[in-house]
């Protein structure tokens, strides 16, 4: 990808900007549509904009339209993607609801655990008592034959339909906020309120992910769309940078969402 592209986005983004690059070309080069994995917010944004710029269209989806974890279909002028052209199929779990509770970080350990990578999945929901999983459809069927428990849960993935999708309980809520800088331990301390010396414990306890990677650098620089899971805490988005005020604070409007 061209140099100019690649200085506005963090050198640890540059084999996801070649990526891209690649699909842009693809579709330019054999004038289809292109379809990926699912890709993580911070991935959308960059995808967006390097779509924009090359002028190929592009359409993202992830099942529901609060979706997090979202694939992308690259397509040329002449095509008008569909809801099936995302080919995304929804996991209901089903378990002893009555006799045992499920976690997130349960159903994804478990997930990852049969052999799969994270890009495969998309969103894992619940509204307390049901959970569901999006999928990429080609994965489907090993996905219900890997699932025989869920931690110590007897559990199993049935195939279900998106009119059963259910409404998420997480909400997230917009703060906006000033900052000295973007590093990553200034917008988990401003996020959760708490000291910059707990935050940097924290980060470089291993407590900290961003776009569900792991980080222990308190220096590392967040920008828009960035995702920081912060265990026992929750998580925090980067929505929005809003420019400077007069004492070069940096204004910013942040997502939070709290366990």
């Amino acid at each position: 990808m061209d140099e100019n592209v690649t200085q506005h986005f963090r050198p640890d983004e540059a084999p996801f900007i070649d990526a891209v690059g690649g699909w842009l070309q693809q579709v330019a080069d054999e004038y289809r549509p292109v379809l990926t994995h699912f890709l993580n917010p911070r991935q959308v944004y960059i995808a967006t904009t390097l779509a924009h710029r090359a002028d190929v269209k592009v359409q993202f989806s992830g099942g529901h339209k609060m979706a997090e974890m979202q694939r992308a279909l690259f397509f040329p002028d002449y095509y008008e993607p569909e809801e099936k052209d995302f080919e995304l199929t929804l996991l209901r779990v089903d378990y002893p609801v009555k006799f045992a509770t499920l976690h997130h970080s349960q159903i994804l350990g478990t997930l990852l655990g049969s052999g799969i990578e994270r890009e495969i999945l998309g969103d894992i929901l619940t509204d307390g008592e049901t959970w569901q999983v999006v999928t990429e459809s080609s994965m489907a069927d090993y996905l219900t034959g890997q699932v025989d428990h869920i931690g110590r849960v007897k559990s199993r993935l049935v195939v279900s339909d998106f009119a059963a999708l259910i409404q998420p309980l997480d909400e997230w809520e917009a703060e906006s906020a000033t900052l000295s800088s973007l590093r990553l331990d200034n917008i988990v301390g401003t996020g959760f309120h708490l000291s910059r010396h707990r935050a940097k414990e924290l980060i470089e306890g291993n407590h900290v992910r961003v776009n569900w990677t792991e980080t222990i650098k308190p220096d590392y620089e967040l920008d828009v769309a960035d995702i920081v899971s912060v265990r026992g805490f929750g998580r925090v988005r980067l929505d929005e940078i809003a420019g400077r005020t007069k004492k070069e604070k940096i204004r910013v409007t942040l997502a939070v969402l709290k366990k």
